[in-house]
């Protein structure tokens, strides 16, 4: 507050040493104090008030108390809500959720002062109370809770405070009590700052007050700032509470100094004197102060501030009633949502969703009015082991409710009970996973079309057909021919296909290129269409797979349906923890399904998550599948482009629109779903709510040009064939060179360079003769334009 200036003095006492309490308070007086806050949690309370009492200085509570009726203190407020509203309030809550009977479990003999309304309630309405007290000091309950359990005592109210509330929930989870079947409430105000997170999803109903207002922006910001001042100083261990949160405790401290500061502007001439305890003599301007603080009204943290002038407590306080459930996920979003708007909304206008299009179509059609009311508790509706409906469900049962329009799934339980329409959104169980990686295709991938075994079957192919195409022609005589055609009496007969020609023959129509080798017999030409067609086939499948590898890149797919899932333990999977899907797998009798749930029980810790939210992180940031509803994937793959549905559905169900029995709504909501889904508007509105930001569509795109890392490796082996022709010709350079050298054992390397200089330097085949006679055939066979072909000649 601006222009307020408060100057504090903190003492730490003994919680339950009354003197001690007594005698740090007297010292506080003797300074000069306006006010003394506390003891909160302390049986020291009455020594304290009794000393501000007598000395008349103002004494601010923040904590419940219980006011007698001979209670004569006059010098004190207190801003904690009064009993007897809580008591009521819990009262309403009880009679709200009509439960018949309930039990009571009270930590101390102040709880049952607490509980007064509700003690009370059974001479009123017949209701069935029962009282239990937790073990004092033990601090282990589960004795009574498993007496509980047996009893069959599904509801229950613990008037506890928080430390102990957390503990209670450790226990009741070990006793096996958080399921859906149990309804508890918790009298603390700061149920809403315990870790619930380990219970958010075990299907348990649990509900409690709170007194902060955290839909306030004022609060919102005080919050905030309470929490940063408190990540920077040292930190405290609380069993159960959330890092770093404003409790109730804190808050109600917040608004007494902030009510001190108030009055303390309005009372500009007041001054504090030291008091002395021994001498009974009263601050003259107690009175005064405590006048102001009666007078004085705002808005603060936990709410609107009044009090009682007569009897000093606070009246006409808010308290939210907080429930324990499922929240944020993509099943309850888009169906209803909360329109956010600027202004004030009223009625049906505060919802928008798929849910809200589709009953508007139902009323245009059908031609009637409705009004949309959030089911009180939350749930769709399920049985609980007495046989009696919670949720939506309930509602139709008792006619609540006309139409149940929501993704309320067709079941034969519930068909028993109500009515459905025909479906107006079919889903089922899938897997989420993420978008593959495209996959390096490297610079040999021009090999892949072909299996490693076919090209090496190829090579042997092309071997054995040459060494075969040698053989025939050497046999037949067809191939065999006069070089001299002129000289009809020459001896001399000569065969192309010598192994080399056959083999080179062979290379040449696999490359489809020409050889100018012509077989003549018809055996040869039999051997060389064969090979023709062989490579026809070869060279045509491998130009088709070619394109398919190469310009549409490879996904990397690792898994594409629940089977490949099921046989293998690479990549870890599982659904939510205690969700409808884990259900499902776990009571299913097909046996994939089952070496699923196998797989995931046997992995509880890790292949468990606790929401969507924590499954779908795991599923982008390591190799994890979820199991989930296909409506959620749709939902969420929309809005992160990095995930898919993988495979189809694992079951089949269907969304319908509940009636009660014999409701005449029935048959009329059926024909108008029909009606809609024909027209295609049942499409159009699922596209309106589930389509997101838009990822590319990966069938329409385009087919990428080729690069160097698609065909690099076909240009290294041009490079290689030209380096070794280089070596070959360099090789058959010197072995002509010694072989047609006059030196009979070698040649020398400067004959050597000087042949090839001259080989260099001649034109149009025509050398001039250096060098001696003897060298005359040497420069003939190097320099010369017409090759003389080596030929075999059988005499």
């Amino acid at each position: 507050m601006p222009n307020a200036t408060l100057t504090y003095d903190i003492q730490r006492v003994n919680l339950f040493d009354s003197f001690e309490a007594s005698r740090r308070v007297c010292d506080q007086l003797a300074l000069g104090v306006a006010a003394v806050f506390g003891p909160a949690y302390s049986s020291s309370v009455s020594a304290v008030q009794s000393i501000c009492n007598a000395l008349e200085v103002p004494h601010i509570q923040t904590r419940w108390k219980h006011p007698s009726a001979d209670n004569k203190d006059t010098f004190f407020i207190n801003l904690y809500p009064e009993h007897t509203s809580i008591s009521r309030a819990i009262l309403d809550v009880v009679t709200y959720y009509k439960w018949e009977s309930v039990t009571i479990v009270y930590e101390d003999s102040i709880g049952l002062m607490r509980m007064q309304e509700l003690i009370k309630a059974p001479s009123r309405s017949g209701m069935k109370v029962r009282i239990r007290q937790l073990p004092p000091g033990s601090g282990d309950a589960r004795p009574l809770l498993k007496e509980m359990k047996r009893e069959q005592e599904f509801y229950a109210i613990f008037d506890c405070c928080h430390r102990t509330a957390s503990e209670l929930l450790k226990q009741l989870m070990s006793v096996g009590m958080m399921t859906e079947y149990y309804h508890f409430f918790f009298t603390t105000l700061d149920l809403f700052a315990l870790d619930l997170e380990p219970y958010r999803y075990s299907g348990v109903n649990m509900t409690a007050f709170r007194l902060l207002n955290l839909d306030n922006p004022y609060v919102v910001s005080v919050t905030q700032k309470w929490t940063a001042d408190r990540q920077l100083a040292p930190p405290r261990f609380e069993s159960g509470m959330m890092s770093g949160i404003m409790t109730t405790a804190a808050a109600l401290m917040y608004d007494a100094v902030f009510l001190v500061a108030l009055a303390s502007q309005r009372a500009s001439q007041m001054t504090v004197s030291s008091l002395q305890c021994h001498r009974h003599k009263p601050w003259r301007y107690g009175h005064r102060f405590m006048n102001l603080f009666k007078e004085a009204q705002w808005d603060g943290l936990t709410g609107r501030i009044v009090l009682n002038k007569d009897r000093r407590l606070r009246k006409d306080f808010d308290l939210d009633l907080i429930s324990l459930k499922e929240d944020g996920t993509a099943k309850e979003n888009p169906y209803v949502m909360y329109k956010k708007s600027d202004k004030v909304l009223y009625g049906n206008d505060r919802f928008e969703g798929y849910c809200l299009d589709l009953l508007k179509e139902l009323s245009n059609i059908l031609g009637f009015s409705y009004e949309v009311k959030l089911v009180s508790d939350g749930k769709y509706g399920a049985q609980n082991d007495k046989g009696e409906w919670n949720g939506m469900v309930r509602e139709l049962i008792d006619h609540i409710a006309d139409l149940a329009v929501a993704p309320l799934t067709i079941t034969y339980v519930r068909e028993k009970v109500i009515d459905f329409s025909k479906p107006f959104m079919t889903l089922g169980i899938s897997i989420l996973y993420r978008k593959p990686n495209g996959t390096n295709p490297g610079v040999f991938s021009f090999l892949n079309p072909l299996t490693p075994d076919i090209w090496l079957f190829m090579l042997l192919a092309c071997l054995g057909v040459s060494c075969v195409l040698f053989v025939i022609a050497r046999f037949t005589p067809y191939e065999w021919y006069n070089p001299h055609p002129c000289n009809p009496a020459s001896d001399v007969m000569e065969n192309n296909f010598t192994l080399l020609n056959s083999l080179w023959f062979g290379v040449a129509a696999l490359m489809r290129q020409g050889s100018d080798l012509m077989p003549k017999a018809l055996s040869t030409r039999i051997i060389g269409g064969i090979w023709w067609f062989f490579t026809l086939i070869i060279i045509s499948s491998y130009t088709a797979n070619l394109a398919a590898f190469l310009t549409v890149e490879r996904m990397d797919t690792a898994i594409e349906s629940a089977d490949d899932l099921a046989k293998q333990t690479r990549i870890e999977y599982g659904a939510v923890r205690d969700g409808s899907t884990t259900t499902f797998f776990k009571k299913s009798k097909i046996s994939t399904y089952e070496k699923m749930w196998a797989f995931m029980s046997s992995r509880k810790n890790t292949a468990m998550v606790k929401n969507n939210r924590e499954g779908i992180t795991r599923v982008l940031t390591t190799d994890y599948a979820l199991l989930m509803e296909s409506t959620s994937i749709e939902y969420i793959s929309q809005r992160n482009c990095n995930l898919t549905q993988v495979g189809g559905l694992i079951d089949s169900k269907g969304y319908g629109v509940g009636t009660p029995i014999g409701s005449p709504y029935r048959d009329k909501v059926t024909i108008a779903i029909l009606q809609l889904q024909e027209e295609g508007k049942l499409h159009m509105m699922k596209e309106k709510w589930w389509r997101g930001n838009g990822c590319p569509e990966e069938d329409g795109r385009e087919a990428s040009a080729l690069g160097v890392e698609n065909i690099g490796g076909i240009f290294i082996v041009l490079a290689a064939g030209l380096v070794l022709s280089v070596f070959v010709a360099v090789g058959e350079f010197v072995y002509k060179a010694r072989k047609n050298s006059d030196i009979e054992e070698c040649v020398s390397f400067s004959e050597v360079m000087e042949e090839l200089g001259v080989s260099f330097r001649c034109h149009k085949g025509v050398k001039k003769r250096g060098r001696a006679q003897g060298r005359a055939a040497l420069t003939g066979v190097l320099c010369s334009s017409k090759r003389i072909l080596r030929k075999e000649t059988v005499a």
